[in-house]
C-alpha cells in the first residue's frame, strides 16, 4: 500500500472534511438547512470551526470524555457524556483487573471535568436543539472509538434526524465496528497501520480551551448575526 497522505494541522483537515460534507451546505441543500456541526472538545473544536464556517451551518459541542484505564489512562476502557451516557469496551469491568469501584471514581472524575467544560465553553448558553435535525458529529480522529460512541448515542438521545459522523483519519477496525449505529460515515483516511490519531498530522498541538473559547465566541457572534 502506498504511503497515505498527512495533514498539515486541524484546519486543512476541517477544509477537507467539509468537501465530502458539501451537500449539507447551508446555501446549496435547503432540504439540510436545519444541519448543525457539533464538534468534540477540545482537539475537534478547530476541526469543526472549519467544516462549519466552509458549509455555512450552526456549530456547537457535544461533550464527552474518555475514561482511561487507572494506571494507564491513555488506554480507553470507555467513555461517557453529558446525560450520563456511558459506554463501556468489551471486557469492562474485569479487563486487565478494572474494578466496578475504579470505574465508578473515573466516570464520576470525568463527568466533574464535563460539567467544567459546559460553564467554561457555554457560560449561559443552552444546549443546542437536536431533536429533528441532521447533526454532524466531528472529531480529530478517532481511535478506539469510545468517546465517539457515546456522542453518538446522546445525539440519537436527543432525537436527531439523522447523525452523521465526520473525522480526517480513523483505523478500518473502529469504522467497522461504529457504522451500524450511524446514519452515514465521513473519514477521510483509513490507515491499516494506525498508532495513534496525531501520527496523521504535521502539527497537533494540544488545543487549549482559550482556543476553543475563541473559537465558538466566533462563530457564535456570526450565527448571531442577521444575514
Amino acid at each position: 500500500m502506498a504511503d497515505q497522505q498527512r495533514f498539515k494541522n486541524r484546519v486543512q483537515a476541517g477544509r477537507q472534511l467539509a468537501k465530502r460534507l458539501a451537500r449539507y451546505a447551508q446555501r446549496q441543500d435547503p432540504h439540510a438547512s436545519g444541519a448543525i456541526v457539533l464538534a468534540l472538545p477540545r482537539g475537534g473544536v478547530p476541526v469543526a470551526f472549519a467544516v462549519a464556517t466552509a458549509l455555512g451551518l450552526e456549530l456547537d459541542l457535544l461533550l464527552v470524555r474518555k475514561l482511561g484505564l487507572p494506571y494507564q489512562p491513555e488506554f480507553a476502557i470507555g467513555a461517557v457524556g453529558s446525560g450520563g451516557v456511558q459506554v463501556l469496551q468489551p471486557g469492562v469491568p474485569g479487563l486487565m483487573g478494572v474494578t466496578q469501584q475504579e470505574i465508578d471514581a473515573i466516570t464520576a472524575r470525568e463527568l466533574a471535568e464535563i460539567e467544567r467544560r459546559a460553564r467554561l465553553y457555554r457560560g449561559g448558553r443552552p444546549e443546542p436543539q437536536l431533536a429533528q435535525r441532521p447533526v454532524i458529529i466531528v472529531d480529530d480522529g478517532i481511535a478506539t472509538g469510545a468517546t465517539m460512541e457515546a456522542a453518538v448515542q446522546i445525539a440519537r438521545q436527543r432525537q436527531a434526524a439523522r447523525v452523521i459522523v465526520a473525522v480526517p483519519v480513523a483505523p478500518p477496525d473502529t469504522l467497522d465496528r461504529l457504522e451500524p449505529d450511524v446514519d452515514e460515515l465521513v473519514c477521510l483516511l483509513s490507515p491499516l497501520r494506525f498508532r495513534a490519531v496525531s501520527q496523521w498530522y504535521d502539527a497537533f498541538e494540544q488545543t487549549s480551551d482559550e482556543e476553543v473559547q475563541d473559537l465558538l465566541a466566533l462563530a457564535w457572534s456570526k450565527q448571531a448575526s442577521p444575514l
